[in-house]
């Protein structure tokens, strides 16, 4: 096991040498955004932080100086992942919707979201492979989620309390299950279509895929 990585420092950094306008805020977020990218393409082993201060038009240095190490912008990564996420789920308004349309559309927009954001789909693999390690070391990826199960929890109690859905279903299990759903649409395409000679990423067979994984969770809970 690792030691426990520094977390990302804030305020004013050592002087640059690379010609970028000095904005730590700015300059996190490049960083972030194209380690990103970095990371979900070639995995932690992978990743250089050579060429994510290339990319971003900063030092080694100025790197290690807000994230501490290359496992520190790792989880930085994995954290800003998730917060973009759950960012632009809290604006779904689900309380202020009758209860199987609120779990309706919540599930479209995770497949839709994991769809989007394939980058997020590799990280999640990559910290599997990694059997957790980084991410455990991480207060606010569980302080994010939280939010994102009690929303479900609501959103269940309330169908369950309107005669909706059925009882005894786990909020945490039923959101593995949507998660696992639409993961598996991205992160198995390639092989599953080639396997199979599907088109999966025709437009129709999206929204015909995004329907039934819809309906199967709907139909999961419903009384």
């Amino acid at each position: 096991m690792n030691e426990p990585v520094q977390k990302p420092r804030r305020g004013r950094p050592p002087s640059d040498t690379t010609g970028r306008t000095n904005d730590p805020e700015r300059t996190m977020a490049d960083i972030l955004a194209v380690a990103m990218r970095e990371f979900a393409d070639k995995g932690l082993a992978g990743a250089r932080i050579d060429e994510i201060a290339a990319a971003t038009r900063t030092s080694k240095r100025m790197i290690y100086y807000y994230f501490g190490s290359k496992e520190g912008l790792y989880v930085a990564v994995l954290e800003e992942a998730y917060r973009q996420m759950r960012v632009i789920e809290s604006g779904l308004q689900l309380d202020d919707l009758p209860p199987e349309q609120a779990l309706r559309t919540l599930v479209a927009f995770t497949v839709d979201y994991q769809l989007a954001h394939p980058e997020f789909i590799r990280l999640v693999m990559t910290e599997n492979i990694h059997r957790g390690e980084y991410l455990a070391q991480s207060q606010s990826i569980r302080e994010l989620n939280v939010p994102a199960i009690e929303g479900l929890r609501r959103v269940y109690q309330r169908g369950v309390a309107a005669g909706v859905f059925r009882a005894g279903v786990d909020p945490v299990d039923l959101h593995m299950s949507i998660s696992a759903l639409s993961i598996f649409n991205v992160a198995n395409r390639h092989t599953f279509s080639l396997i199979f000679q599907r088109d999966l990423e025709s437009p129709a067979a999206i929204a015909a895929r995004r329907e039934s994984i819809v309906e199967m969770v709907v139909r999961h809970v419903r009384a």
